[in-house]
């Protein structure tokens, strides 16, 4: 059976994916959230026009041929705006954020001035509308300023704030089931037995998800029996998560039964085995309304596998419009053999050339096993199927790791 490519088994895992059930969320809690609604601005910023600087409201004919001598007719602080205008000759002191009085149509700094008892000496001109932040210039009411689909920033929170909105309409975060498989698994801080090794792949995995704002739920390690890893399944499509992800077990050994497993328990299976290195028995599919991907044991063939397929499948379920990982251009720091059918994602560390531009170096083995050149790597270099030989120094695509 011929393997399916990397770009149509993401098709499949992202399609029909969308945001999940709307909720508010007070503003101090939607850092990160994903709009489920455009957001119109509730007022006008700022409602009036306001003083940029600290110094005088004046008119600014009357300093056009400086030094001009001004009466001093009152004092206008931020949140505080004067009850009187200025006529010809007059002038108020402001501050910044000062509303700017009728009759006014320019501020002058107070360094360009000389105070005397009620008269201010202008030693500098200004022209109309200098140091006046005009009513709107920011955003206007009604005016739609963040979109569907938009992850939150911090800034973004900012302007929600100053939009007036005190909460959010945001889509549920997805829930996620993290199974590993596996009688060889041992918790971290235990000793091994003989032929036992240290369960890693799932705290990369619950990381990088809950990076992605998923609630993750630990089913543990099942035994290496169908009814063991029937039952963990059973336990996920009985919590009502929205993804089930796997790991190990995904292969086509005596002891590989996800996906026996997952068919007993009716899930209907989208694809299993793709063409890329590494990660090669990867698979996808649903059981219920519950989503399933079934990654690879090999703690970097799973870590590459859920980076590619499980984060922009959370990042949909979350709501955003655009869930793809970008990439980005680089260059070769070494030569690099001729690919096979297989897309390859190569880990590679990153530099800077002497003209700042970006240098992807493989690390020396890329043995889907070793996590410490996993952990030593930046990037993945992204190799399509059949690419010829390239030199150092040659163009490539990279996807940068998460940090």
């Amino acid at each position: 059976m011929a393997l399916m490519p990397v770009d149509e088994a993401l098709a499949a895992v992202l399609a029909g994916a969308r945001g999940l059930d709307v909720e508010m969320v007070a503003l101090e809690d939607a850092h990160r959230r994903v709009l489920a609604r455009d957001l119109a601005a509730l007022r006008t910023q700022p409602p009036q026009p306001m003083s940029a600087m600290d110094g005088y409201a004046v008119r600014a004919a009357d300093v056009a041929a400086p030094p001009a001598t001004l009466r001093v007719i009152g004092e206008i602080a931020a949140g505080r705006p004067a009850t009187m205008g200025i006529g010809a000759g007059e002038a108020l002191r402001i501050f910044t954020g000062g509303v700017v009085p009728a009759g006014a149509d320019a501020v002058v700094l107070q360094e360009d001035t000389v105070r005397n008892g009620d008269h201010v000496t202008v030693n500098e001109s200004v022209r109309t509308g200098r140091h006046i932040r005009p009513a709107g210039v920011d955003f206007r009411e009604g005016q739609v300023l963040l979109h569907q689909g938009r992850r939150l920033n911090d800034r973004d929170l900012a302007l929600a704030a100053g939009m007036n909105h005190a909460a959010l309409p945001v889509y549920r975060l997805p829930r996620l089931a993290l199974l590993a498989t596996g009688d060889e698994l041992v918790m971290p801080g235990t000793a091994p037995a003989p032929g036992q090794i240290v369960y890693s792949n799932g705290y990369a995995l619950r990381a990088l998800a809950e990076a992605e704002g998923a609630e993750v739920i630990n089913l543990g390690i099942a035994a290496d029996t169908l009814e063991a890893t029937r039952a963990a399944i059973r336990q996920a499509r009985d919590l009502g998560v929205d993804l089930l992800v796997t790991t190990g077990g995904a292969s086509a050994g005596d002891h590989d039964l996800v996906k026996e497993a997952l068919e007993a328990e009716g899930t209907q299976i989208a694809f299993w085995k793709i063409a890329m290195r590494p990660g090669k028995p990867m698979m996808h599919g649903h059981l219920g309304a519950m989503r399933v991907i079934g990654l690879p044991g090999n703690p970097v063939s799973s870590y590459v596998c859920a980076v590619l397929f499980m984060v922009p499948l959370i990042r949909a379920l979350s709501g955003m419009s655009d869930p793809m990982h970008v990439r980005e251009p680089a260059l070769l720091g070494a030569d690099l053999a001729a690919n096979d059918t297989r897309e390859d994602y190569l880990r590679a560390h990153l530099a800077r050339d002497d003209a700042g531009r970006q240098v992807a170096t493989p690390v020396d083995s890329q043995d889907s096993s070793l996590l410490a050149r996993l952990a030593a790597a930046q990037a993945l270099i992204v190799r399509p199927a059949h690419a010829p030989a390239a030199q150092a120094g040659s163009s490539c695509i990279i996807l940068k790791l998460p940090l």
